[in-house]
């Protein structure tokens, strides 16, 4: 059975709009790009697997009508799960944490959320971190987990705006189950003719970020080839080249597993200005790869 979603009829070449509203502020948001990634889908799948979740951009774009969404990190879960079961929760999380920390109690009542979150992981409070902290870039600390990104400078949206995005958000989700897991039980279940889409911890930029001290991307290579094995759509948003094209982020990509190759232009890297310091950024333009277990068609889905 074909996949299904709002951007429906994908197998006639339908094209793939935009969704702009971002629920989490992500550092490696895919949300500009969804669209351009969702292009390079296959013009027909049954299940949809994103084993790594992060903001959900590229799995709010697609909306699917059947989906399996997990992440090894609970909190993040958490989120989903409350958006997709209870997203009036989810909304009062929001605005009980904002009335504490905007405006001239920002910086304090910030660091009284992130202690919070440090002394008991939790999604609530994690929702609002992801949204007040600096550019989005969710750091831990490699010897203890905890979780050191300083205050934003700029100020978090209101809850009503929140309230808004939620909404927009809890009806995109409603098809796709969430499960705290590690990729490896997610990508397990996946069967012929179903496809994954995995945004893992990219080796050379987001170590520094949450899952990315322990991740090894051979392993990640060594699952995407069993799933490619038993007739399973894989594709791979992988490092692709930085400093205007310099620097080629060399991968231990195995010969042969991946057939197709897309370089999607991300632009310029908040992670970069942050382990920069805020310098400037002119030469350090960034490409992500797609990496495709399968031959693209003749005629790829075209973005709006």
């Amino acid at each position: 059975m074909i996949q299904k979603s709002l951007c429906d009829e994908i197998h006639h070449h339908i094209k793939v709009p935009h969704f702009k509203t971002q629920l989490l502020k992500w550092v490696g948001n895919k949300q500009k790009l969804s669209n351009e990634i969702i292009s390079s889908f296959p013009i027909a799948f049954n299940r949809y697997f994103e084993p790594f979740l992060g903001s959900g951009a590229v799995l709010a774009t697609l909306s699917p009508q059947n989906a399996l969404a997990s992440d090894a990190f609970p909190p993040l879960i958490d989120i989903f799960l409350t958006l997709k079961n209870d997203p009036e929760l989810l909304k009062e999380w929001y605005r009980v944490r904002w009335d504490s920390a905007h405006g001239e109690n920002k910086k304090e009542g910030y660091e009284k959320i992130k202690a919070s979150f440090n002394e008991a992981p939790n999604g609530a409070d994690f929702l609002f971190l992801c949204r007040s902290c600096y550019g989005g870039v969710i750091r831990f600390r490699k010897a203890d987990g905890y979780m050191s990104t300083p205050c934003g400078a700029h100020e978090p949206i209101s809850p009503e705006s929140f309230n808004r995005r939620v909404d927009l958000w809890n009806s995109r989700v409603i098809n796709t189950e969430f499960k705290s897991c590690g990729y490896q039980e997610s990508m397990r279940e996946a069967k012929a003719g179903d496809l994954v889409y995995c945004d893992p911890p990219y080796k050379h930029s987001q170590t520094i970020l949450y899952g990315g001290q322990g991740f090894k991307l051979e392993e990640l290579l060594k699952e995407i080839e069993t799933c490619k094995a038993r007739g399973v759509f894989v594709a791979l948003s992988i490092d692709g080249t930085k400093k205007s094209g310099r620097i080629n982020c060399g991968l231990p990509i195995p010969n042969g597993l991946f057939e197709e190759e897309v370089f999607i232009n991300v632009g310029k890297s908040m992670l970069r200005r942050f382990q920069m310091e805020g310098k400037t950024l002119e030469n350090e333009n960034v490409s992500d790869r797609l990496l495709l277990t399968y031959k693209l068609p003749s005629q790829r889905m075209t973005p709006t």
